[in-house]
């Protein structure tokens, strides 16, 4: 069993950055993949952005390739998205998911879900 929180969340003008932070419980964090969702009010969940058990690959979406960097910390059991050049359609409730595969989550199949954590851009 995997637990997720996310922090970081908040409001922001538009051309600003922040930085999510997903923390998880237990001891296997490791070799899970790992990534972020997000939906905005009256849309469908989007893929943003994925992280294999390893760090060693990612991706992203279109939408935000080149603005969004996701990493990993195994040692702190923590996924992070930092967001740059925050634009007003990027405002969502921003999720962060775990899956054994990176396949899974990317398709939006992940294991485990957090809670959310509400970013809001103003232009």
């Amino acid at each position: 069993q995997v637990q997720l929180v996310e922090s970081g969340g908040g409001l922001v003008q538009a051309g600003g950055s922040l930085r999510l932070s997903c923390a998880a419980s237990g001891r296997t964090f490791s070799k899970y993949a790992m990534g972020w969702f997000r939906q905005a009010p009256g849309k469908e969940r989007e893929f943003v952005a994925a992280i294999s058990w390893s760090g060693g690959s990612t991706y992203y979406a279109d939408s935000v390739k080149g603005r969004f960097t996701i990493s990993r910390d195994n040692a702190k059991n923590t996924v992070y998205l930092q967001m740059n050049s925050l634009k007003p359609e990027d405002t969502a409730v921003y999720y962060c998911t775990a899956a054994q595969l990176t396949t899974q989550v990317r398709e939006g199949r992940a294991d485990y879900w957090g809670q959310g954590t509400q970013v809001t851009v103003s232009s």
